[in-house]
């Protein structure tokens, strides 16, 4: 785990536990923080101040646990990717909140949410490689040219 993510999210490795009612719900919960943990070490590269980092963190909790209840609630998603469900999940801003206080809560996840959806669908970074200088070429001197052929005579 980074270094820094360890400082904000303690428990990330034991989310997949805390979002399952059942037990096939731990490998699709072990891929959404598979997911997330790319995202997450983005955020901290930003240098978002510790209260932002906390509260994508939360919501980030918050959408595991909206999936994997989705999960048990149509248990033909099972068959989807977890890759696939999030993303799908994420096309319309994320799911509405089963248990929201507020309307803040709701717009802050769906932030969250708009930040992650864009996030994934970046192209991921090339390699960084020196650019090919091509040779140069020189110049042919009309003396020169007439030296040479001089030279083999």
């Amino acid at each position: 785990m980074h270094a820094n993510l360890a400082a904000y999210c303690k428990d990330l490795e034991d989310w997949p536990r805390s979002w399952m009612g059942f037990p096939q719900d731990l490998l699709p919960g072990e891929k959404m923080v598979a997911c997330f943990r790319p995202f997450l070490e983005h955020l901290i590269g930003l240098n978002l101040s510790r209260k932002t980092l906390r509260q994508h963190v939360d919501n980030l909790w918050m959408l595991g646990g909206e999936i994997t209840r989705d999960l048990n609630e149509t248990p033909s998603l099972r068959k989807v990717p977890a890759e696939a469900l999030l993303f799908d999940v994420l096309k319309e801003g994320g799911p509405l909140l089963y248990h929201c206080d507020s309307e803040e809560q709701q717009r802050s996840f769906e932030s969250t949410c708009r930040k992650l959806r864009r996030f994934l669908e970046q192209p991921p970074p090339q390699p960084c490689t020196p650019p090919q200088i091509p040779a140069r070429k020189q110049k042919k001197r009309s003396g020169q040219n007439l030296w040479l052929r001089l030279r083999s005579f």
